[in-house]
């Protein structure tokens, strides 16, 4: 009877996503529109604020997003590009929703509308290194499991035969079959493309300088060259949620966190999956690191490395691209080439290949890390019609996409969904 339910569920789900006119646009360039009123102002042209405009102008609503710079200038467009999780579930919750959500949202945009953002479900292969992490995750996979999540263990020699550049002397790996990889410029410009071509206007290089409500009701957003009235607001600023809700007197409990990344040069295709490693679960298992003004499950705390962590692909241009490190250090996004080396020697006990690869290349960019370590979605109560969608942290790309739909269709409806109960603002967005 459960997976009844759940089938059905996933149907209504699936088949909400609606149509879009134009099915065969591909994306262009983003040019700015005029008109400076409308009845949703969207800030932020990120992966999760793009699929809002979209699936809110789907709806027939009146819809402008403001960019301080290009679509995809921030962490939407410098990320892995790993998405997915393990699939729904039996009992699907908010990371079931946003993750397996997101991948049929992936689908339709590339399948169905035609828009070529590199998307495949490609799997995820998670390397074991100690015995001891072995001992943990046959547990871990069970349970996931018999919740009906779909992760198998796998041996070194299984994880060859399906990836294999793999390193067969690590005691096994985890392989998530629904998980993906997709480019992420072209995947959210498609969805900024998307949103534009059923009726958003989508407003770039507009940075905004100040906000406050009018009289009337609504608000007025003033940016350095314009101002713009809405009658609704929607925070998707990712990163700098904190210093953006300052302008409404708020204290928006996200930190920055850097993630820094390396790639090699172009190769034929070697590597097959997304791939990760345990290393930085397993420690967190044991000490997430949180404190009052720390988040949860950072590689670093006051300057000093605590874990681990690794995600990587090789993208269609055939760079092979490894990242991991989530350091709180501000607004600063210099890599830092001690990491990266960290990283490099971290990914090659996993793929040895890239040992002998140098490097062509780095970059950084900054995640939205709530304090408590969940999302912030829904609509801001000490404030009429504000609205948030951030606090992805580190898969803000692979989750974006559904916390647009379902911030979007909140805001629609004026009805929340029940597993945003887990996101709800009003746990931690207070007055100044």
């Amino acid at each position: 009877m459960a997976d009844k339910k759940h089938n059905t569920d996933r149907r209504r789900l699936i088949a909400g996503l609606g149509t879009l006119a134009a099915a065969n646009a591909l994306p262009g360039q983003l040019t700015a529109q005029t008109g400076n009123e409308t009845d949703i102002l969207i800030i932020g042209g990120g992966i999760a604020g793009s699929s809002t405009a979209f699936h809110l102008a789907e709806q027939g609503r009146d819809v402008l997003l403001l960019e301080r710079g290009e679509i995809a200038s921030e962490a939407s467009g410098q990320n892995m590009g790993g998405l997915g999780g393990s699939g729904w579930g039996n009992n699907p919750n908010l990371l079931s929703y946003l993750t397996a959500g997101s991948v049929e949202i992936f689908k339709r945009m590339q399948i169905d509308l035609g828009y070529d953002m590199e998307f495949r479900l490609s799997g995820t292969l998670t390397a074991i290194h100690t015995d001891e992490q072995y001992e943990y995750y046959q547990d871990d996979v069970a349970a996931q499991r018999n919740n009906g999540y779909q992760i198998e263990l796998l041996s070194s020699r299984e994880a060859r035969a399906i990836e294999p550049e793999s390193n067969g002397s690590l005691p096994g790996y985890m392989y998530r079959p629904e998980r993906g990889q997709a480019d992420p410029v072209k995947s959210t410009q498609a969805f900024a493309h998307a949103a534009q071509v059923a009726g958003a206007t989508i407003n770039t290089g507009h940075n905004v300088v100040s906000m406050s409500p009018l009289s009337a009701g609504g608000y007025s957003v003033q940016t350095e060259s314009a101002e713009f009235r809405c009658q609704s607001l929607v925070l998707a600023t990712g990163a700098w949620c904190g210093p953006i809700g300052e302008m409404l007197g708020l204290k928006i409990p996200i930190v920055p966190i850097r993630g820094q990344m390396w790639a090699t040069e172009s190769l034929p295709a070697r590597v097959l999956h997304t791939i990760g490693s345990t290393v930085s679960s397993y420690a967190w298992s044991k000490d997430n690191g949180a404190d009052e003004v720390t988040p949860p499950n950072l590689t670093h705390k006051n300057g000093r490395r605590m874990t681990r962590h690794l995600y990587g692909r090789q993208r269609m241009n055939g760079e092979i691209i490894f990242g991991g490190d989530r350091e709180s250090l501000g607004y600063d996004k210099t890599p830092n080439r001690s990491g990266i080396e960290v990283n490099r020697q971290h990914a090659a006990e996993v793929i040895p290949l890239v040992a002998s690869l140098p490097i062509a290349r780095t970059w950084a960019g900054l995640m939205p890390f709530s304090l408590d370590g969940s999302p912030i979605i829904g609509k801001i109560p000490v404030r009429d019609n504000l609205f948030i969608v951030s606090g992805l942290a580190s898969s803000g790309f692979g989750r974006g996409p559904m916390a647009g739909k379902l911030a979007a269709d909140y805001i629609h409806s004026s009805n929340m969904n029940p597993v945003l109960g887990e996101s709800d603002p009003a746990r931690c967005v207070t007055e100044t």
